[in-house]
């Protein structure tokens, strides 16, 4: 009898062991991948912009048509600063502009350099990895900006120093706070703002909301 609780004992223990070891290899397996998806993805929520924490959210579809209800009638060169996955800039592409994205993210730059070649737009598109502060916006007869409230006067001051005349502001999520719009598209988090740049002449606007 004593025997037999001895064998118990120790096929138990060899359980408990196995068990354990188990445990261990699960918990290794379920914390490298979760170091795994952590590598991955902190490119893509990490800043674009250096000078404010402008973290990668992707536009929805609605404002992706309230950037182009913005510009409609318009042409021409435009850029998108903080491109993230350049959705604006394809978008923009498939609509006739010659665009440019500005990202500082080396990740959503080789997604979106490559999205380009799959989509067939590399002719027409340009994905640079320059930080906004530092890049000139002076060729640019449209811009398109997500940015964040805490950047908006210092990039209001950008827009006046570099734009040309008539270039066309269209910014979403956030307003510009000084210029006064010349046309309000969508509602809430989708919302854009349309304005012309500072050093612009009189003029009439064109457009049309619903």
């Amino acid at each position: 009898m004593k025997e037999l609780q001895l064998g118990n004992e120790e096929l138990s223990s060899g359980v408990e062991k196995r068990t354990s070891n188990i445990g261990l290899i699960f918990v290794g397996l379920t914390g490298g991948a979760a170091v795994a998806i952590s590598a991955v993805c902190l490119p893509f929520v990490s800043p674009a912009l250096r000078k404010v924490c402008l973290p990668y959210v992707p536009a929805t579809t609605q404002q992706v048509e309230n950037v182009l209800r913005a510009l409609k009638g318009r042409s021409g060169t435009l850029v998108d600063l903080g491109s993230g996955d350049g959705r604006i800039v394809f978008a923009a592409a498939k609509n006739g502009f010659k665009a440019d994205g500005i990202e500082l993210n080396p990740w959503l730059i080789a997604y979106s350099r490559f999205t380009a070649i799959m989509r067939g737009l590399s002719s027409r598109v340009t994905f640079f990895r320059k930080d906004l502060w530092k890049f000139n916006l002076e060729k640019y007869d449209n811009v398109v900006i997500f940015g964040v409230q805490q950047m908006m006067d210092e990039v209001e001051e950008k827009f006046n120093s570099e734009l040309k005349r008539d270039s066309l502001i269209v910014a979403c999520r956030f307003p510009l706070p000084n210029l006064e719009p010349v046309a309000i598209f969508g509602h809430g988090v989708d919302t854009v703002w349309v304005y012309k740049s500072a050093a612009s002449p009189k003029y009439t606007i064109n457009f049309w909301t619903p």
